[in-house]
């Protein structure tokens, strides 16, 4: 396929940093990162049916999304939804099959329940908040700066908590005072131990990521504190747990291709929910293909709203 944009995600940050597992495992370094893309198919393979030359398509990768033509599996590609546009498209599939894992097969909150989302305003937030309105529950988010707050709302959250002006532990206690069915947080060490504490027995914590063992901008200081960060993560003790009856549960996406019938069970459902108006497209900042840099650099910065993209 001939790609048109690639959806930029905080692992490719990590990727590029040399400290990503899975890209050590399943390719090695050198490596080109990128996990969505979207564009044209340009030609088929044998026995491929469900596309031709000409289809738009968004494309699920393993590492090398970031390219102006890339062959896929079959099972990888699905059609770009009617009126859905190629750069939003390309922002679609990582974000929301990540919510969607977290929501709808390890922590299945039920109508009524609350819901906690971390980042709210960026891709993988956003998305949760969709995703769990969709399942009916009562959502508070949270944001780290006030500009974020009218796109958490307007992605559905009941509450937005807003870090930069009001301390987010007494918000998040008020907003559920009897805690949380389920808790989705990337952001490692800074909030992990005290999301915990807010799950509500028979609860679950979710956790995808650790995005703030990166320390943003020229920070001198930025291995000592990654180092302290990985000492600040919590250990959580199965026996505790037990008494609390509180599960915590932790993925990657880029493991899981040996689940793609199950990744694609995900996309016909998102796809489906996005066709209804149950879920929208989160806004993307485009930027030209070969200022990665800058990309990588706004997504750090967590200045952006919704999801970048690169355009080729």
């Amino acid at each position: 396929m001939k790609v048109r944009a690639v959806g930029i995600n905080f692992a490719d940050l990590v990727v590029r940093l040399g400290l990503y597992k899975a890209a050590k495992e399943f390719v090695g370094y050198p490596i080109t990162p990128g996990f969505e893309v979207s564009g044209t198919v340009t030609a088929v393979g044998e026995g491929v049916q469900a596309f031709q030359a000409g289809d738009e398509v968004i494309g699920l990768t393993r590492f090398g999304g970031y390219t102006t033509e890339i062959c896929l599996p079959e099972s990888q590609v699905v059609r770009v939804p009617t009126g859905v546009d190629l750069l939003s498209a390309a922002g679609f599939p990582v974000v929301f099959l990540t919510a969607w894992y977290a929501l709808s097969e390890l922590s299945r909150p039920r109508p009524g329940s609350s819901v906690l989302v971390h980042s709210a305003a960026g891709g993988v937030g956003s998305a949760a908040v969709m995703l769990a309105k969709r399942r009916g529950c009562r959502v508070v988010g949270t944001v780290g700066s006030s500009h974020k707050v009218a796109f958490a709302t307007e992605c559905g959250a009941d509450v937005v908590i807003d870090r930069s002006r009001e301390e987010l532990w007494s918000a998040a206690k008020r907003a559920a005072p009897g805690g949380y069915q389920a808790v989705l947080d990337a952001n490692g060490a800074e909030t992990l131990k005290r999301s915990y504490t807010h799950v509500r027995p028979g609860g679950h914590l979710v956790v995808y990521g650790f995005h703030n063992l990166l320390p943003r901008g020229r920070d001198r200081l930025g291995l000592f504190k990654a180092a302290l960060g990985l000492l600040r993560t919590p250990r959580f003790n199965p026996m505790k747990m037990v008494d609390a009856n509180v599960s915590v549960h932790a993925f990657n996406l880029s493991f899981m291709f040996q689940e793609i019938a199950l990744l694609s069970e995900g996309m016909a459902d998102l796809i489906g929910a996005l066709g209804r108006g149950e879920i929208r497209l989160a806004p993307v900042t485009a930027i030209p293909f070969d200022d990665v840099r800058e990309a990588h650099r706004l997504l750090h910065s967590g200045e952006a709203v919704g999801k970048i993209v690169l355009v080729t």
